[in-house]
């Protein structure tokens, strides 16, 4: 974590110090490597804690006990930093248009003369700068050992999110409408986070996990304000995974952000917002489990049907994902609500193998392109399979990997919570779950039966031949994504051996 603040607080003074033409290649240069040290000393404590047989059983309290290095942590921070690497190359495209996808000032009006002249420029480079803040607060927030720590590291991957979704090059105002959006309702989402840490202090005395954890089984004081500050903590938390009815703004940021920062915040803030959700409900409320377990089943069991009703209406691809990546959150919720062990361990294996395939789906969605950009409605992707068979076939085996078919990442992660639930006594939540997962897989295949079966037209957009960076990002989530599904053994064992958390 220190490495990734670090870098990013030495590249704001790239932007003040490096000349522009030099400031692309070194920011792509410094993010990548503070990523790949930042995963070096990952291995390096994962290796510490663990045991004679790899497992790690211990961990410690660090940062006057404010951040915990435990098992889970390790594993969704190496998870972060693996996403991260391959979210940050999508980032640095810059074949596909000039300036890549960013625009060089958001705040030129859209459509001007200066806007005109500064599309053929450029794009802006402080995006770097950004993505290591917001990846550094996703680290902090996954092994924040108290409700103050965990509020702040939200704070600090929240705030370059909301920047960086409204920095398109093109379609600024849609851009920078999702932008406000999402500002506004992730501040909403804040408060009730930080009403809710009042709430259980009133309660405990203390806003750290243990305490909190003591007092839910010692005290004899009224559950009333327990109750109320779980609730508020839990709308805080079901925000940032994109919970139903939490949900709203998934679906425009998704749509209106420039495409690979839709691809990171789709990957990497699922597996942030996830990580720091199950340590709260089991380190701190584990013992409230009969409390909060009936309705955030039922806030579950809502979001798989509503994304998966949702997403057959959709006629735009990012936003046909939005609703799958809310139907994706029931799916993990429901396996985090089992409360046992396989439940921990599968629910962490559906976020690595999830991030892989949504990113390499995003890196897909930059390639199909007209004069105007990337052209994301379903009616454009007609005739794609005759055009381009090859990323055709490439996106047909991720929609695949999304509606959980067999030998793919997608169907291993799924049966892994369905089966962790069914162990958790939520036998009701899988069958609400499958029922989700057979409505979902129609506007999979939609998307499918429309590339290959319909007759390409004069409007079918031609498929841009990717650069080095976009090409690694899709090979690299394409393949984890058969290797996932064809043989999991490694990974989950990566997950098993992640342990439990610490108190």
């Amino acid at each position: 974590m220190l490495v990734l603040f670090g870098a990013a607080c030495a590249s704001i003074l790239v932007e003040a110090a490096v000349p522009r033409n030099w400031r692309f290649p070194v920011q792509v240069s410094l993010t990548l490597l503070s990523l790949v040290a930042a995963g070096g000393f990952l291995v390096k404590l994962a290796v510490k804690y663990a045991d004679a047989d790899g497992v790690i059983q211990q961990g410690t309290l660090t940062a006057g006990k404010a951040v915990a290095i435990d098992g889970p942590a390790l594993f969704l921070q190496g998870a972060l930093v693996v996403l991260g690497i391959i979210a940050v190359l999508l980032i640095s495209e810059r074949k596909l248009e000039t300036g890549g996808a960013f625009v060089a000032q958001a705040a030129v009006t859209a459509g001007s003369q200066a806007d005109r002249r500064q599309a053929k420029s450029a794009g802006a480079t402080e995006v770097y700068a950004m993505v290591l803040f917001a990846l550094a607060g996703m680290l902090l927030f996954c092994a924040a050992n108290d409700l103050l720590t965990m509020f702040v590291a939200l704070e600090v991957f929240s705030l370059p999110l909301y920047l960086l979704c409204a920095l398109a090059r093109r379609r600024r105002l849609l851009s920078q409408e999702a932008s406000l959006k999402y500002f506004l309702l992730g501040a909403f989402a804040s408060a009730f986070f930080l009403y809710g840490v009042a709430m259980i202090y009133g309660f405990a005395g203390r806003i750290d996990f243990a305490s909190i954890h003591q007092a839910v089984v010692t005290s004899e004081r009224s559950k009333t304000l327990l109750v109320i500050g779980l609730a508020m903590l839990a709308i805080g938390l079901l925000f940032k995974i994109a919970a139903v009815p939490f949900h709203v703004w998934t679906p425009d940021v998704y749509q209106g952000a420039p495409t690979p920062v839709t691809a990171f915040m789709a990957a990497c803030t699922k597996v942030a917002a996830f990580g720091g959700l199950i340590r709260v409900l089991y380190v701190a409320f584990e013992r409230s489990s009969w409390d909060f377990r009936p309705v955030l089943g039922a806030v579950a069991a809502l979001t798989m049907i509503i994304g998966a009703v949702l997403a057959v209406t959709q006629t735009d691809i990012k936003r046909l994902l939005a609703y799958s990546s809310i139907a994706n959150a029931g799916y993990l919720l429901t396996g985090a609500l089992a409360m046992n062990s396989d439940g921990l361990r599968y629910t962490m294996f559906y976020l690595v193998a999830y991030g892989f395939t949504v990113l390499a789906a995003f890196g897909i969605i930059t390639l199909v392109r007209d004069a105007d950009g990337e052209a994301t409605h379903l009616s454009r992707w007609a005739g794609l399979g005759r055009r381009s068979p090859l990323v055709a076939a490439v996106f047909t085996f991720l929609m695949l990997a999304f509606a959980g078919i067999p030998l793919t990442s997608g169907f291993t992660a799924k049966f892994g919570v369905f089966a962790a639930a069914v162990g958790g006594n939520m036998t009701w939540l899988v069958i609400v779950g499958v029922v989700s997962s057979m409505i979902l897989a129609f506007p999979y295949l939609r998307v499918v039966v429309l590339m290959w079966l319909s007759e390409a037209g004069e409007d079918t957009p031609t498929v841009s031949i990717p650069g080095m960076f976009t090409s690694i990002a899709v090979a690299f989530g394409v393949i984890l994504t058969l290797v996932l599904g064809v043989v999991p053994q490694a990974a989950l064992q990566l997950a098993i051996n992640a342990g439990t958390f610490l108190r």
